[in-house]
């Protein structure tokens, strides 16, 4: 161990010199013993103790060697010696001391400092806060989510969240800045989840995008979006299939297209909203100014309701793509459609498949269709209208020279050779026009060759045995001057020969070469000829 020179010094004043102690024994040897006590100067007593030593120990000197008269001075000596030496440790335990406490107090400062960490850890992924919150309304928390949580598209479809695990994911995502896209379809939500997820929806200022799909909100989930799409501002695309809005849920999504014009896509197919919700939502769409993307297929719009839905479209200024398939529009609904479309000059998609459509409702569409300059896509597929229907409108197209239709979806409707004529010259003049449809069965019919009629007429007779008599006295009477079809078609039968109409028709075609609506008997007297 090192001394300090505090230390160091105040031994040496306590130790004799080596020059002193020479000094000392030679006196005492040069000066004869009497009575056994050498003389020392009073002003250096003798020691109590020895400085020397047997095996590093201190050895007490004879008391007789001492004078009595000595023994007190002596005695002050060692008391004063061992008052030193006492002081000499001090210092030691002093510097032992300082030790220990600094080293005590950095043991606690270790301990502060990791106390410290834990409470001002920050959690920028959220992980930590979506345990404390599955903990709090005591579900599993889901590893996909953990996982994805710092992804920009989030897609939990079919993970069986119900309301309780749904509100802790959106106290999470209330401060989540990297998701973007939000996709919850199918998880059973309810309007308990809806609520939740609408909460979070007003405080979140990053997804633009989020699905809700099947997942039964109803009544609760319709109004809880409502005051969520109030306060949002962010939120371009919502998608809310399938989730059993009724025409009284259709009262708050109808508020929720007037007070939001941020919305430009929303899907609203396989709901339950019927006539009364057409009222509803077709004055929510002609004063919505934002919606671009609107999807109502698959729900129960007819009759009146169809037709307030084709007055919202046709005031519409915004709207580009609308979807209605699947409503049952009926003639009425698409004849007012054809009116929307008039007047509407934004438009660009329109789906009304599957919707009822008969010959006579696609003829009064077409005839509307006619001032359209918009309209780029027609989905007009699975619809009882038939190659005439369709043909209808492919006339009315080429009737239309500033039309900017491109494609024609007439899907599961077969079309005859007259439609296929007018698209091969149609394509002509819009090269660039496409036409599906479920094909022209006449393509696949396999051509048999037409027998001669005069043939026919010889194969009936012998087939059923008839005499030529009366018909050959006809002839000779007749072969100079024509007869008409009905005078023709008169012996034919008053001699036993009835053929199909379709024969009939080929052999008068045959039989008027010069098509002067007059039979020719010559002609067909050679015919008969072997």
């Amino acid at each position: 161990m090192l001394l300090g020179k505090r230390f160091t010094k105040d031994i040496g004043s306590m130790l004799p010199s080596v020059e002193e102690a020479k000094d000392a024994e030679e006196e005492e040897n040069m000066q004869p013993c009497l009575g056994g006590i050498p003389s020392r100067p009073p002003s250096r007593p003798l020691a109590r103790l020895s400085r020397g030593g047997v095996e590093n120990k201190i050895v007490p000197r004879s008391a007789k060697l001492r004078p009595e008269h000595d023994s007190d001075e002596h005695q002050n000596a060692a008391e004063s010696y061992e008052l030193e030496a006492s002081e000499e440790k001090a210092p030691d335990k002093d510097i032992e001391n300082h030790i220990d406490e600094a080293e005590e107090k950095e043991e606690n400062w270790d301990i502060e400092l990791e106390v410290e960490d834990i409470k001002e850890q920050y959690d920028p992924t959220g992980k930590a806060k979506y345990l404390s919150a599955c903990q709090f309304y005591g579900v599993i928390p889901v590893s996909y989510f953990l996982r994805h949580l710092q992804d920009p598209e989030l897609v939990m479809r079919h993970h069986g969240l119900g309301p309780q695990a749904t509100k802790a994911l959106a106290v999470t995502l209330v401060t989540n800045t990297k998701i973007i896209t939000l996709d919850l379809s199918d998880n059973s939500l309810g309007g308990e989840g809806a609520t939740a997820i609408a909460e979070m929806l007003k405080e979140n200022c990053y997804i633009s995008e989020i699905h809700l799909a099947d997942n039964k909100l109803g009544i609760k989930g319709a109004k809880a979006l409502l005051l969520m799409l109030v306060e949002n501002t962010t939120l371009q695309k919502l998608n809310l299939s399938g989730n059993e809005f009724s025409d009284e849920a259709a009262q708050y999504i109808s508020e929720a297209f007037m007070s939001n014009q941020k919305v430009e896509s929303m899907d609203l197919s396989h709901n339950m909203f019927g006539d009364g919700s057409g009222e509803t939502l077709g004055t929510a769409i002609a004063e919505n100014t934002g919606m671009l993307e609107l999807n109502l297929s698959w729900n129960n719009f007819r009759g009146k309701g169809a037709a307030a839905i084709s007055r919202g479209i046709g005031a519409n200024i915004f709207l580009k793509v609308i979807d209605l398939s699947y409503n049952g529009f009926g003639n009425d609904g698409a004849a007012a459609l054809g009116e929307a479309l008039k007047v509407n000059n934004v438009l660009e998609d329109l789906n009304i498949s599957n919707n009822r459509i008969s010959i006579q409702g696609a003829t009064n569409f077409a005839i509307c269709l006619k001032a359209n300059k918009t309209l780029r896509i027609l989905k007009m597929s699975r619809n009882p209208m038939q190659s005439e229907g369709c043909f209808g409108i492919l006339k009315a197209i080429q009737a239309n020279s500033e039309t900017a239709v491109e494609s024609l979806d007439f899907s599961d409707i077969l079309v005859n050779k007259e439609f296929d004529d007018l698209y091969n010259t149609l394509k002509t003049a819009l090269p660039n026009l496409s036409v599906k449809h479920g094909g022209n069965p006449d393509m696949f019919k396999k051509q048999v060759p037409k027998l001669d009629p005069m043939k026919k007429v010889i194969q009936y007779i012998k087939e059923h045995n008839l005499q030529m008599d009366a018909l050959a006295n006809v002839l000779e009477e007749e072969k100079s001057s024509p007869m008409t079809y009905e005078e023709f078609q008169k012996h034919l039968t008053d001699a036993g020969i009835v053929l199909p109409q379709d024969d009939l028709k080929q052999l008068i075609d045959f039989l008027d070469n010069d098509k002067s609506n007059m039979i020719d008997f010559s002609v067909f007297q050679r015919g008969l000829s072997p």
